[in-house]
């Protein structure tokens, strides 16, 4: 038996009257998941518990198979993982966001999460900068990729409730920033950042090419390294992560998956769709299982952009769901699971804890519905699993 999640990161979304009352899932040309909601189960899951950040690391931690209760430990360190940091125990990671910070009406606000989607090769220059100005026996800058990057740093402290840059998009920084008593440090690294910037090679050239500059960074996502029982432990499974974001594969490195290079895989909306589901299907050659995540929806609602949305959604159902299900053919038995990780509405361009629509196809077990994958069809479907975390547990236990 062979298994598949296919994640399009953030399709759920609420209905815009801009789309005429539909959600940008009902009106993407989506064939390929409308042939796998006719012919396979679809209900909805919860990602997110109650009390959890609204966040892809505790989502897709728990589509992962993991309970978020028992194994979160923050955002970072799994992403720490990817980028092969090894933490200590006294060790502390966070996500250290290349952002843009603009003067808007006489307030400071988060202008872009992203910086403009900066190149990683120019971010590499910038996080060089910044261990050449910051860092110390204490603290230390790690590249990542684009405007995500990583800051180690000694006997750091937890629970600081940092907030993620991409909740408080046009939003006036000033409420978010970290509390001067709690997190005194890490508040004066984000301020003596700016200065360090503000002229920076990279920024100048940007600027000059009509970029936006990324101009501070932004620290949150704090957390200690995690220990995940592996795949071969929890369900013995052999498996791969397919993904452009470190978050991603690096809870697919702490379950003992093996993390997937794909050339072009950008984490947006030019990544290599095709590329990403040819990989897929070959590690599914030699392995049962494959997680394959996709960020384009994300960030197109996060930008608040409904028709980037609607383009990503239908090119990871044209170019992912479809390619995966001629591809699958050639193997006997095989289930196809396709879900997104939370909502992100573009009303909204941030994360929700909203139910999320999911269908498990079965190669040996075809319904016949006409439906299609959408929010409304999934609240009504058949399927219920109550928590996202239980979904490995019912595709797999099913078949022992």
């Amino acid at each position: 038996m062979k298994y598949i999640i296919l994640l399009g990161d953030g399709m759920g979304d609420y209905k815009l009257g801009g789309l005429g009352g539909k959600t940008p899932l009902e009106a993407a040309r989506t064939p390929a998941m409308d042939y796998a909601a006719s012919k396979g189960e679809i209900g909805t899951t919860l990602t997110i518990p109650q009390g959890f950040p609204k966040g892809s690391d505790v989502a897709n931690l728990g589509i992962f198979g993991y309970d978020p209760a028992k194994y979160y430990t923050g955002r970072s360190p799994l992403e720490a993982l990817s980028l092969k940091i090894d933490l200590s125990a006294e060790e502390v990671a966070f996500r250290c966001n290349l952002v843009n910070l603009a003067q808007k009406d006489g307030r400071l606000i988060m202008n872009d999460f992203s910086a403009g989607h900066i190149t990683t090769q120019e971010a590499a220059k910038i996080i060089d900068t910044l261990n050449e100005h910051l860092s110390d026996e204490s603290v230390r800058f790690f590249h990542g990729i684009s405007y995500r990057h990583i800051m180690v740093k000694k006997r750091g402290a937890t629970g600081l409730g940092l907030t993620p840059p991409h909740d408080i998009t046009d939003m006036e920084i000033q409420p978010y920033m970290p509390d001067s008593t709690r997190a005194k440090d890490i508040l004066q690294l984000m301020q003596r950042s700016v200065d360090i910037l503000k002229d920076h090679d990279v920024n100048v050239k940007r600027v000059s090419e009509n970029k936006l500059p990324a101009n501070s960074i932004w620290l949150w996502g704090e957390g200690h390294a995690p220990k995940l029982p592996s795949y071969k432990e929890k369900y013995n499974l052999t498996g791969a992560v397919i993904s452009a974001v470190d978050l991603i594969k690096g809870i697919g490195i702490a379950a003992g998956l093996t993390p997937v290079e794909v050339p072009g895989a950008t984490g947006y909306i030019d990544t290599d769709y095709e590329a990403k589901a040819r990989y897929a299907l070959s590690e599914l050659e030699e392995k049962d299982f494959v997680y394959l995540h996709v960020e384009a929806p994300d960030e197109a609602a996060h930008q608040g952009h409904t028709g980037l949305k609607v383009k990503a959604i239908e090119d990871f159902d044209e170019k992912v769901v479809k390619a995966i299900f001629d591809g699958m053919r050639k193997f006997k038995d095989y289930k196809i699971i396709i879900l997104c990780d939370h909502f992100t509405p573009i009303s909204l361009k941030t994360h929700t804890d909203d139910k999320v629509p999911v269908i498990i196809y079965d190669s040996r077990n075809e319904n016949n519905f006409d439906r299609a994958y959408d929010e409304k069809n999934a609240a009504k479907g058949e399927l219920r699993i109550d928590n996202a975390y239980d979904i490995m547990d019912y595709v797999v236990i099913n078949d022992e």
